[in-house]
């Protein structure tokens, strides 16, 4: 078992002081976490240009919630520009994996040397446009499927009932982001729900169980309403759900929400999760089996 080490000062971007609670088994992973770095060139069209937080700053994350393995997301800052990513991944090692952002015409060869750093799976963000088209979706999966990737998309409820058509019977896995971005004030009501819950009895659909603070109303510590959420994809397939901090929350960077407190935030997978066998399965086994993580 790992265990959280106690800090002398608190990690960046994140709030409270206290380690995580929760002792994780060996191997737990963040599944959800960016790194922002000032050496790497901002893309002209971003709208999000947020302070540094680098690899160091994580790694203090990291010792504070007890996690020892983590999944690094291009962020809509860097647009197809996946050099910021490299070099994380680089310096993280073989315990990290990463998600890229690229353009639907990407070459092989640019694929592979993704691949060689350490990328499994290429995002589209809908809710911060940048790299390939929701149209273009289908050429992506099958330009990413002789790799082994999978499609991850971060995308606004209502935007999924819009596009709910591009999703399906794609060639690759898809994994969605934060819960699903539904308003917590219907939660599973909302009509997101039931066309992405579609997708996941399909049996090929990952769900991320991240970012409760981005649409709760109920507000920290306890994020009731995105509880309700949490335990329903819990329920629907266990075997398919993933657990991430979403650090550095460029939102709360913003200042657009407050910082939440990712140990709290890890806590409440112990709170809502009291079976540890499904805990490690989310924390653990899951993660290993998407992004092929090794012992």
């Amino acid at each position: 078992m790992t265990t959280a080490t106690p800090m002398t000062s608190p990690a960046p971007w994140s709030a409270g002081w206290a380690p995580a609670t929760l002792a994780l088994p060996e191997g737990a992973t963040d599944c959800h976490h960016h790194i922002y770095d000032a050496r790497f060139p901002v893309d002209p069209r971003a709208t999000l240009r947020p302070a540094d937080a680098l690899v160091s700053d994580y790694r203090l994350l990291r010792k504070r919630l007890g996690t020892s393995r983590s999944v690094v997301v291009q962020p809509s800052t860097y647009g197809t520009d996946n050099r910021c990513l490299v070099d994380a991944l680089h310096q993280m090692g073989d315990t990290a994996r990463g998600i890229a952002v690229v353009e639907s015409e990407v070459s092989r060869t640019e694929l592979d040397r993704l691949h060689a750093a350490g990328v499994r799976g290429a995002r589209l963000n809908l809710a911060r446009p940048a790299g390939a088209a929701i149209e273009d979706i289908g050429k992506l999966a099958r330009a990413i499927e002789p790799l082994g990737w999978h499609l991850q998309i971060h995308a606004l409820g209502d935007s999924y009932v819009q596009n709910i058509h591009w999703l399906r019977d794609l060639p690759v896995p898809l994994v969605i982001d934060h819960l699903g971005r539904l308003p917590l004030q219907q939660g599973i009501d909302h009509p997101a729900f039931a066309l992405l819950r579609a997708l996941v009895d399909a049996g090929r659909t990952w769900i991320k169980l991240s970012g409760a603070y981005h649409d709760s109303r109920s507000g920290a510590p306890d994020y009731e309403d995105a509880a309700t959420v949490f335990k329903a994809w819990l329920s629907i397939a266990p075997e398919r759900v993933l657990w991430g901090t979403d650090w550095p929350h460029t939102a709360a960077m913003a200042g657009e929400k407050p910082m939440p407190d990712d140990a709290r935030l890890l806590d409440l997978v112990g709170t809502w999760v009291a079976d540890k066998a499904v805990r490690d399965r989310i924390l653990v086994d899951n993660p290993a089996t998407l992004y092929g993580f090794t012992a």
